[in-house]
C-alpha cells in the first residue's frame, strides 16, 4: 500500500531510509540515507507520491502533526513572531526530473515573522532578501504572476548592479515592490498567513507534475505519468547569510572524465536556485576552498562518506550557512561513457564496489563508445581560430547551424541539420528545443545548472558562461569574438576545451589506451603467479 502518512527525516525516530523509493521519491529517500550516514541534513517531512494524483484531497490535518514534529526537532515554531521556522517545499519523483518540477523557498516569512528572523539571524539583509525571494517565488509558482513582472522590479532597484550588492534597505524596497506587483497582477494580496503559504506551496509543487515541461521530459525519457512526485518540506538553511555563506552543486568525481576529484560550482551569498536556474555563472570550488578551507575539507570528507555509503559517484547540492555545511540532495551522477569506465575501475580499486559490480557497470562499454571526438586539422590545413571561450559542462565536439529559439531549432532539425541552440541563459523550458539540437551554448549559467544536467542526460555538447557571446534576438544574430553571425550560420562547440569556432571543424576519434588496458584487466585479470616449491 502506498504511504499517505508523512515520513519524517532527521526528526528523531525516522522511517525515511526504510520507505520505498516509489513512495517518497529519490530525493527524500536519499535525504534519509544521508541522515543515516551522519551527514548534516536539515530535518524534514515528506508527503508521498500517493498524494500527487489526489492533491485536491490533501488537507492541513494530514500534515499538521508532521509539522509539529519538525518544529520540535528545530526548536522553532512555524508562524511564530519571535522564533519563526522557515521551510523549503521541494519536489522529488522516483526518477530524475532535473528542474522540471517546482520549488518554493523561505515559506513562512511574512510581515509578522520577519522581525523574528532578524533577531534570530542578527542580519536584516538576510531577512529582507529571503522575503523578496519568497514573494517572487510564491507569486510565480503558486499565484501565477509572470516572472518578468518581478524581473522588472529587480531591474528597477538594481540599476544594473549585481543583486548580491544590494543593501538591506534596497532589498526592503524590492520586497515591497514585489508585494505590490502581486496585488496588481492578481487582484489580491500576497498571503500573510504562513500556514496558507505552506498549503499553497505544497499544492503547487504537486501540480507541477502536470506542467508542459514535466510532461515533455517524461515523454523523452519514457517515464510513466502515473509515477507522480513526492513533496518534501524541509527546514530552510540560508546560503544568503553573508560572506561566509553560499550555495553549491557538485559531483563527487568529474562527470566527463571520471577524475577522482570533486567537481563543484559555488556562489557566495546565494541560495541554491541561483546556481541551478542558469541565470548566473558560478565559479568552481577554488574560491570556496580558499575563503572557507574548513568547509571545503568538510565537503571533501562528505563526498567520501557519500560514495562509501551509496556505492557510486554522486551529484549533490549543498548550502553553507555562516561557515556551516548542510547537504540538501544527492543522487547517482550522470556521466559520460568514458567517465563511467574510469569511475567504476577506480571505485573497484578503492574497495567501494566489487569486481562484479564494476563489470556490470562497464559491460556494454567498448572502445568505440568510450572514445572521444577531438578537433584536429585536416590534411594540409591548420586549426581554425577560436571565436570565444566558455565553460564546458559536457565534453565532445559538435557542429551545426545557430538556432535562437525552439521554432528555429525544429526547422533546422527537420531539414536534417541538428542545430546549436544559442541562449542568453538555458532554462528547463527549453527542453523541447534542446532535444532536437546537437549542442547548447549559453551566455550565462553554471556547469551544474538544471539545463546543463539535462543536456548531459540527453548526450548534448554543452558550453555555458560564454562571456563574449552577445545575442540580438530582433536582428536574429549573435556576436562572438568581434564577429557577427546570422541565425542559420554554422558554429562548432568543443566541449573538451570549452572553445567556440565559426563553421564546421574536422575531427578525429581518439581512444583512451590506458583506460582500455585497465578495462581489459578487469574483464580478464592476469592469473596469479605460481610460486615454485623446492
Amino acid at each position: 500500500m502506498s504511504i499517505t502518512a508523512p515520513v519524517l527525516i532527521g526528526c528523531g525516530e525516522d522511517a525515511g531510509a526504510a520507505a520505498p523509493v516509489e513512495d517518497i521519491g529519490f530525493k527524500a529517500h536519499n535525504l534519509a540515507r544521508m541522515a543515516a550516514l551522519g551527514l548534516p541534513v536539515p530535518p524534514a517531512f515528506v508527503l508521498g507520491t500517493a498524494w500527487c494524483a489526489r492533491a485536491a484531497d490533501l488537507r492541513r490535518e494530514h500534515w499538521s502533526g508532521a509539522l509539529a514534529r519538525l518544529e520540535s526537532a528545530c526548536g522553532l515554531a512555524f508562524g511564530d513572531a519571535r522564533r519563526p521556522l522557515l521551510v523549503s517545499v521541494r519536489s522529488g519523483a522516483p526518477a530524475s526530473m532535473p528542474g522540471m518540477l517546482e520549488t518554493v523557498l523561505n515559506v513562512g516569512l511574512s510581515d509578522a515573522t520577519l522581525p523574528g528572523l532578524v533577531r534570530l539571524a542578527g542580519n536584516p539583509r538576510l531577512a529582507w532578501d529571503a522575503y523578496r525571494r519568497l514573494v517572487a517565488g510564491y507569486g510565480d509558482v503558486v499565484m501565477g504572476v509572470p516572472a518578468r513582472a518581478f524581473e522588472a522590479d529587480l531591474a528597477a532597484v538594481c540599476g544594473g548592479e549585481d543583486e548580491r550588492e544590494l543593501d538591506y534597505a534596497q532589498l526592503r524596497d524590492l520586497a515591497r515592490r514585489h508585494l505590490e506587483t502581486v496585488r496588481r497582477e492578481c487582484g489580491r494580496a500576497f498571503p500573510q498567513d504562513p500556514i496558507e503559504q505552506l498549503e499553497g506551496s505544497i499544492g503547487a509543487v504537486f501540480a507541477s507534475w502536470h506542467s508542459e515541461r514535466a510532461r515533455t521530459w517524461r515523454q523523452l525519457r519514457g517515464l510513466p505519468d502515473a509515477m507522480g512526485t513526492a513533496v518534501t518540506v524541509q527546514r530552510m538553511v540560508f546560503g544568503n547569510a553573508g560572506g561566509s555563506s553560499g550555495a553549491g552543486v557538485g559531483f563527487t568525481r568529474h562527470p566527463s572524465t571520471g577524475e577522482a576529484q570533486p567537481w563543484v560550482d559555488f556562489l557566495f551569498d546565494a541560495q541554491g536556485e541561483d546556481v541551478v536556474s542558469g541565470r548566473r555563472s558560478a565559479p568552481g570550488h577554488e574560491e570556496l576552498a580558499s575563503v572557507l578551507p574548513r568547509v571545503w575539507e568538510a565537503l571533501i570528507e562528505a563526498t567520501r562518506t557519500l560514495e562509501r555509503g551509496l556505492g557510486d559517484m554522486q551529484d549533490f547540492e549543498f548550502t553553507v550557512e555562516q561557515a556551516r555545511l548542510y547537504l540538501l540532495q544527492t543522487r547517482t551522477g550522470k556521466r559520460t561513457a568514458q567517465a563511467a569506465v574510469r569511475i567504476a575501475l577506480d571505485l573497484f580499486d578503492e574497495g567501494i564496489i566489487s569486481r562484479e559490480q564494476a563489470l556490470a557497470r562497464t559491460g556494454e562499454l567498448d572502445a568505440q563508445r568510450i572514445s572521444q571526438l577531438q578537433i584536429a586539422p585536416a590534411e594540409g590545413e591548420i586549426l581554425p581560430q577560436p571565436l570565444a571561450q566558455a565553460t564546458s559542462a559536457c565534453t565532445g565536439v559538435v557542429s551545426g547551424p545557430i538556432a535562437l529559439d525552439e521554432a528555429a531549432a525544429r526547422e533546422a532539425a527537420v531539414a536534417g541539420r541538428p542545430p546549436i541552440l544559442v541562449r542568453a541563459q538555458a532554462e528547463t523550458a527549453d527542453i523541447a528545443a534542446l532535444d532536437c539540437a546537437a549542442g547548447l551554448l549559453t551566455q550565462r549559467g553554471a556547469r551544474t545548472s538544471h539545463a546543463a544536467v539535462v543536456a548531459r542526460q540527453l548526450g548534448k555538447v554543452c558550453l555555458v558562461a560564454c562571456e563574449a557571446l552577445e545575442i540580438d534576438l530582433p536582428a536574429r544574430e549573435v556576436r562572438l569574438g568581434g564577429r557577427t553571425l546570422r541565425e542559420g550560420e554554422s558554429v562548432s562547440l568543443d566541449g573538451n576545451t570549452g572553445t567556440v569556432y565559426a563553421g564546421a571543424v574536422h575531427t578525429v576519434r581518439v581512444e583512451p589506451s590506458r583506460l582500455l588496458r585497465r578495462l581489459a584487466e578487469l574483464r580478464d585479470p592476469p592469473a596469479p603467479a605460481i610460486k615454485a616449491s623446492y
